[in-house]
């Protein structure tokens, strides 16, 4: 009798195990979801918007546009190329960084941090994406391809390994292949650089700064256990404050460029007037950065409206520019 039960006892807690086994070993089998999450969606998709802006001003400011088929070819092709290339720059990120994720809250379940996608899978998953995102674009111009491999090469291999380490200035050099896309979008079309797109390289490259100097102060103290040589780490918050509205103070005069370098009746008073406005609130609110006692909620207050800012710009711009499309 007392056998039998502890049979029954013994069988059951087998039974558990290898339920708990095969439980383990199903949730670390890798998901299509890690592999979409490796490369940084949210990132892909505000950089495919400013790649799109590129795109739709070189389109809407040609003297002879494309038309049907060739403009939805030529649209496809520029988008899927570039979030490619984005994205295999992001996951060879994650690669050179996962022992430093590893140290912070909000990066140490990545999937290459676990040891849930070993490191040969995340090379061999970031080199596929960036060989076809290149061949892609090569396939609409060589000039847009090599900017995507020179956008690879300073965000993954310089900014990562090197000077996101090393400096204080890492945000700035980050700039630098950040803002790519626009410029990647515009080039598509075109197949080379004007004044247009370097001024809209121009104004990605300024907003980058103080977009991330807010997640800097937010998340201060995890980049100081990291290990990362962040503004706000190594010069403190204040400091990063100044830097933060000197950029903005910049990037709002850029913006009212873009007309000028696009001629008349391509963008109407209606997209300066915007641009005004949502320049001048973000003006406001990094002054309200030195008068506020509580930073964190101010830099996520400035993070978020950062993106408001960035979205709300190129989609008046890219809406203005197909208004007066049509009026031409």
């Amino acid at each position: 009798m007392g056998g039998g039960r502890r049979l029954l006892l013994e069988n059951a807690r087998n039974s558990a195990a290898i339920s708990e086994t095969k439980y383990i070993k199903a949730s670390n089998r890798v998901t299509v979801y890690d592999f979409i999450k490796l490369a940084k969606p949210g990132i892909i998709i505000s950089n495919s918007i400013a790649a799109f802006g590129g795109f739709w001003i070189a389109f809407a400011s040609a003297d002879k546009p494309l038309s049907g088929i060739a403009f939805l070819m030529t649209m496809v092709t520029a988008m899927l190329g570039t979030a490619f290339v984005m994205a295999s720059g992001t996951v060879y990120n994650n690669f050179f960084d996962r022992h430093m994720d590893a140290k912070m809250a909000r990066t140490r379940s990545r999937a290459s941090v676990t040891g849930k996608m070993p490191p040969a899978m995340i090379v061999t998953y970031g080199s596929v994406l960036g060989i076809a995102g290149l061949a892609i674009l090569y396939s609409l111009n060589p000039l847009t391809a090599l900017l995507g491999l020179a956008a690879f090469i300073l965000y993954a291999i310089i900014y990562t390994v090197w000077v996101k380490r090393t400096s204080v200035w890492s945000t700035f050099a980050g700039s630098f292949p950040g803002a790519a896309p626009p410029l990647m979008g515009y080039c598509a079309v075109t197949g080379e650089i004007s004044m247009a797109a370097v001024l809209l390289y121009a104004v990605m490259f300024l907003w980058q700064p103080p977009h991330f100097w807010a997640i800097g102060i937010r998340r201060k103290e995890e980049y100081r256990a990291a290990g990362v040589p962040l503004l706000p780490v190594v010069k403190g918050n204040h400091i990063t404050k100044v830097k933060m509205i000197r950029y903005i103070a910049v990037l709002v005069p850029v913006t009212l460029l873009l007309p000028f370098s696009l001629g008349t009746g391509h963008l109407s008073p209606f997209y300066v007037l915007a641009a005004l406005v949502l320049g001048g609130i973000w003006i406001k609110k990094s002054i309200q950065g030195f008068k506020t006692d509580d930073d964190v909620k101010w830099a996520k207050d400035m993070f978020i409206y950062s993106l408001i800012y960035f979205c709300l710009l190129f989609l008046i711009m890219m809406i203005d520019s197909f208004v007066m499309f049509l009026i031409r």
